[in-house]
């Protein structure tokens, strides 16, 4: 697993004073109150950054960092992601996942077969769908309901499913 975990993409400055857009990705956005202390994946290294100020706008999370403080600082960061130690993380419920633990995942069907790899999961409202895909990149889409998905196991990176009519 994955020590650290994206929650978000720096979209854009904001006003004049070194506040970031943030383009949460959490179900939560409030949960950036409960942060002290973020990454900024810059590509070169990772810079840990405190947060001094949490403000949103529509769906978006405005961050203020104690080290930045005017906007041309700030753009410096634009297109990067934001990535916090995975002992910051909300506690999950039961049967609920990060994606980044599920991406690359082996799926196989509840008879044994091998149906390729879980390559990307999309939320459609009702609930997630995973894009399994093959070797020969044949996609296989899977909704995340308890009649499909039967069991997953981080710790040996495999899911089992079971293949309804019409999938």
């Amino acid at each position: 697993m994955k020590q650290l975990l994206e929650i978000g993409q720096i979209v854009n400055t904001y006003g004049i004073k070194g506040f970031v857009k943030v383009n949460p990705y959490t179900d939560d956005i409030t949960r950036f109150e409960q942060l002290e202390t973020v990454y900024i994946d810059t590509k070169k290294d990772l810079e840990e950054h405190t947060i001094e100020e949490v403000k949103y706008v529509k769906n978006m999370v405005l961050l203020k960092f104690k080290d930045i403080n005017d906007i041309n600082t700030a753009e410096k960061y634009r297109n990067f992601y934001i990535k916090i130690d995975r002992k910051d993380a909300v506690k999950l419920p039961e049967n609920t996942y990060f994606i980044t633990d599920l991406l690359g995942l082996d799926v196989y069907s509840d008879n044994g077969d091998l149906l390729g790899k879980v390559d990307d999961i999309f939320p459609t409202g009702s609930n997630d769908v995973y894009v399994v895909k093959n070797e020969l990149g044949k996609q296989l889409l899977l909704p995340a309901i308890k009649q499909v998905i039967k069991n997953v196991d981080i710790e040996n990176g495999k899911i089992i499913v079971h293949l309804i009519d019409g999938l």
